[in-house]
């Protein structure tokens, strides 16, 4: 009998990375010539997992975030695991948004991503751990499958693939 591989479907982040696209799009903001002057701040909390835009005008949020969402794929941060809020009017004529950093599959993003996989008719076993799905097959042929159907989903969430044994 054959040995079953496996590979895990996660939703993570590399904080390390969030942090260097932010230190890049902080140093563009300051620099560039349309956002120079303009007032706007951009902070990072790394405990927190949030990053937050503080700017004069709706359309100074929209282009810090821009420049912020640049240097985070350039990074290789996928942008879906950012859960921005929309501006909130904050001190002085300032509007704040801020965007949660989301790790981990929830329970019903974990079931969604199982029940997905079993309807692809494939020969595979979807189990859910944690805040993975861990995904087991013989044929390894069926389980590449499944990362690609996985990649042309849509989700709301960031996939990765992990652990391909």
């Amino acid at each position: 009998m054959a040995k079953d591989s496996s590979f895990d479907v996660v939703s993570e982040v590399d904080m390390q990375e969030v942090d260097n696209a932010f230190q890049q799009a902080t140093k563009e903001i300051s620099q560039r010539y349309d956002l120079k002057n303009a007032n706007a701040t951009l902070e990072f909390s790394k405990p927190e997992k949030t990053i937050t835009i503080v700017a004069p005008a709706d359309f100074v949020v929209i282009q810090v975030r821009d420049v912020l969402n640049t240097k985070l794929i350039r990074r290789g941060v996928d942008i879906k695991a950012l859960k921005w809020s929309d501006p909130k009017p904050s001190s002085g004529a300032n509007l704040t948004s801020t965007a949660q950093i989301m790790t981990g599959l929830s329970s019903e993003d974990a079931k969604q991503i199982s029940k997905d996989i079993k309807a692809m008719g494939l020969k595979v076993k979807p189990t859910i751990e944690d805040a993975k799905v861990r995904v087991a097959s013989p044929s390894k042929d069926a389980l590449q499958a499944v990362i690609q159907n996985l990649r042309g989903a849509d989700y709301d969430f960031a996939l990765q693939f992990v652990n391909y044994r």
